[in-house]
């Protein structure tokens, strides 16, 4: 399964290249990202959280069709959580459809107290991403998205992560105050009984022309069978964006 989708992925990005054309709108390197200060730490897959709070930094550098999108996350003790390492390539980039491809190795670090000291083992993983955005408007988008997430030590699991988003932003509450809200719809098959279907809302609020934001997410299982049963989770912060 990973040796036919690593072809399929590289037979995909040769078929792009080749075909691409220059764009001139593009070339210039682009940088942006957020960082957030969060209450309970939620995971890229929000059936997962830190349990605690977190500072989590989300960054993309973009040229032309290739970004590298690295995300960090960080316990108030500054002990290391996840760190992830996305590279993207837009198969499509039009303003109204975007069809990409993605690789992304990963480490995710847990604690283990041994009564004397704590020790922090880490785990790494190998992710392989395929994503379709369609907007309808500038201030509206859908997208689809799956994973083939693949463990790389013992002790890991392994799985397919299928994700639907509709995202809302921009909505004017009077001259000055901007509200964005975005559905979440997912499902989880992953090895040793972490499968699942999940939904998770966001809603943000900020301040026309101030880079600071508000936000609060809730995943909520609708049918699952982990045990122990992962239970309605919930995650409010504060994010900067630059």
């Amino acid at each position: 399964m990973r040796i036919s989708f690593c072809l399929l992925f590289i037979f995909i990005f040769k078929l792009s290249y080749s075909n691409e054309k220059a764009d001139s709108s593009n070339a210039k390197l682009k940088f942006n990202g957020n960082v957030s200060l969060n209450s309970n730490g939620m995971a890229p897959i929000p059936a997962f959280s830190l349990g605690k709070p977190a500072l989590i930094g989300i960054f993309t550098l973009q040229k032309k069709r290739f970004s590298y999108d690295p995300q960090i996350a960080y316990g108030l003790d500054f002990r290391p959580w996840t760190i992830d390492n996305w590279v993207h390539y837009r198969l499509i980039f039009k303003p109204n459809f975007e069809l990409r491809t993605g690789a992304n190795f990963a480490m995710f670090f847990s604690e283990y107290d041994t009564g004397e000291d704590i020790i922090l083992q880490s785990q790494q993983y190998i992710t392989f991403e395929i994503a379709g955005i369609y907007r309808f408007s500038p201030k509206s988008s859908l997208s689809l998205m799956y994973w083939s997430d693949n463990g790389q030590d013992p002790g890991t699991i392994s799985g397919s992560f299928y994700n639907m988003v509709y995202d809302r932003t921009e909505i004017k509450i009077g001259k000055a105050v901007l509200f964005s809200c975005s559905l979440q719809l997912f499902y989880l098959a992953y090895t040793g009984n972490n499968d699942g279907l999940f939904i998770s809302p966001r809603v943000a609020a900020s301040v026309k022309n101030i880079p600071l934001s508000l936000f609060f997410q809730a995943t909520q299982p609708l049918t699952t069978n982990t045990e122990p049963t992962p239970g309605f989770r919930w995650n409010a912060g504060l994010a900067y964006m630059f």
